[in-house]
């Protein structure tokens, strides 16, 4: 499981950007971010042309021991170097989000894709967000992380750090094995950070994911998710 660290969202796009604006151009042919957690089902990278839309949808079962099952979907639109996207149940449980990036990437054999974004939050849940998606692959390994620092409006006690994070292997093009942590107050346990095993599937533009976290625990938790990219 990996280990991440919990960085504010302030400080992570500073010098994120600090490095695009030196090193990297925007506006190139690119392949969009994966997906994780709130968007964890990932499906191989398709480049598209800067003035076509890039289009997923995913959608994650919780099964949560002593606490509510949920689904917690999430929409993407990117074009370019935008990206747009929307979430339910993700922040905490009935509340959505809204957000607003700009997609990075660089790199052939060891290849990165970034995306710095800006949300806002509303339901149960109240507040302005910074956020990110960030994936490296090398090979047929691939380490991907998605987080966001929330910034409660309505008390700033509720302040958090969000993430989900995972690596994988891929042995064969439509299979994906590894680790997955995720951290988050949707739901309650015990730990604050949630770990355990994924593996996932894909076939052509559709994908299903399988998590286990908490595998040691007497009831663990398990997460079920498919998505489609168009």
């Amino acid at each position: 499981m990996l280990e991440m660290s919990l960085i504010s969202g302030g400080c992570f796009c500073t010098s994120l950007a600090a490095v695009f604006l030196a090193n990297w151009s925007i506006g190139q042919e690119q392949a969009p971010v994966g997906t994780a957690a709130g968007t964890a089902v990932a499906t191989a990278p398709a480049v598209t042309k800067s003035n076509m839309w890039s289009l997923s949808a995913t959608a994650f079962g919780y099964f949560v021991p002593g606490d509510r099952d949920y689904v917690q979907p999430t929409f993407t639109a990117d074009r370019s170097w935008l990206h747009l996207e929307a979430r339910y149940n993700y922040e905490n449980l009935e509340t959505g989000s809204a957000w607003l990036g700009c997609n990075f990437h660089w790199g052939d054999k060891l290849f990165f894709e970034a995306t710095p974004m800006v949300g806002g939050i509303f339901g149960d849940t109240t507040g302005l967000a910074l956020g990110y998606k960030l994936s490296v692959t090398w090979l047929r390994l691939e380490l991907y992380s998605e987080g966001e620092y929330l910034q409660d409006l309505g008390d700033s006690v509720n302040n958090f750090f969000y993430n989900w994070s995972e690596l994988t292997v891929s042995p064969v093009n439509w299979l994906r094995l590894g680790v997955a942590e995720q951290r988050t107050i949707a739901y309650r346990t015990e730990r604050d950070v949630q770990r355990g095993f994924l593996v996932g599937f894909s076939y052509k533009n559709v994908s299903l994911t399988a998590c286990v976290f908490n595998p040691d625990a007497s009831r663990p938790i398990l997460v079920l998710g498919a998505g489609v990219q168009f």
